[in-house]
């Protein structure tokens, strides 16, 4: 099944909903910034992130973009260009 990198980022107003959408986050991709996530998704995982983040967050308070990125195995790789800091790629291990 073919996956789609996205672009997860939030804005989450109260401490403990911000530790959950992040721990949820942690299960499907790998953490760029302190809250924005790459994450590989074919369809049936992307419902299932939405669907778990979407009884997480207070719709009047909180925000999650869901931005994507393409085709994960596309032939324009994915370019990230950083100021300050430098971007460190990281490797995601997956375990099951």
């Amino acid at each position: 099944m073919k996956r789609t990198r996205y672009l997860v980022s939030y804005d989450i107003a109260h401490p403990k909903r911000l530790r959950r959408v992040a721990k949820v986050c942690q299960s499907y991709g790998s953490r760029i910034q302190y809250s924005v996530f790459e994450c590989p998704l074919d369809e049936l995982r992307f419902q299932q992130l939405h669907n778990e983040l979407d009884q997480i967050i207070h719709h009047e308070d909180d925000q999650i973009l869901l931005i994507s990125l393409g085709p994960e195995q596309s032939a324009n790789p994915m370019r990230i260009q950083a100021l300050g800091q430098p971007y460190t790629v990281r490797s995601r291990v997956t375990i099951i």
